[in-house]
């Protein structure tokens, strides 16, 4: 390449570098820029949302369903719309725990249940139906363990138990304790 065609070259690609430059100005274009969404957006959020958690052995330990999922960017938990977590037991029918709304943390380790709370455990042989109403339950996901401080009611039909503040173990061995100002109406044979 002669002298000339290279001073020639450079020459053009600067005239063609300054063009961009002032074309970019004149039109404003401007750099992208990533925008986070306002505090009520999610980030993403999913319908009819499923999740399974499995022992170590690879048998179904509990099930968590939600009408609908929201998690926020800026935001500790996941929101959830009509929660239903199932606790897997081999001896007993599942327990069912089924909540208004719920909010589930980052790490999946607590889940907190707001508004009317039901618990059931179908009968089975052996095994009564217990039906507990309560609000405000913390649930531990990885320990089938469950409290609160709020009211509970315990139904196993014919039999009434309320209280204030309830802890509940859903797993082997099945453990249900009432915490305070405990009455029971029970029907006799």
């Amino acid at each position: 390449m002669t002298h000339f065609n290279e001073k020639f070259l450079y020459f053009f690609l600067a005239a063609l570098a300054m063009f961009s430059w002032w074309l970019a100005e004149y039109t404003g274009i401007m750099p992208a820029v990533k925008v986070k969404p306002a505090g009520n957006n999610p980030d993403y959020f999913s319908t009819g949302y499923t999740k399974w958690e499995m022992d170590e052995t690879g048998k179904l330990k509990n099930k968590l369903v939600a009408d609908e999922m929201k998690h926020f960017a800026d935001y500790w938990a996941t929101h959830a719309k009509r929660p239903i977590m199932q606790f897997m037991n081999a001896k007993t029918p599942p327990w069912i725990v089924e909540a208004e709304t719920g909010i589930l943390s980052n790490d999946g380790k607590q889940l907190q249940l707001n508004g009317k709370v039901t618990i059931n455990r179908a009968k089975a042989k052996g095994v009564r139906q217990l039906i507990i109403n309560t609000s405000q339950l913390m649930v531990n996901p990885e320990t089938s363990y469950a409290e609160t401080t709020a009211w509970a009611e315990l139904i196993s039909p014919p039999n009434i138990t309320t209280g204030t503040g309830m802890k509940v173990t859903f797993k082997e061995p099945i453990h249900l304790q009432l915490l305070a100002q405990v009455k029971g109406k029970y029907e006799t044979k």
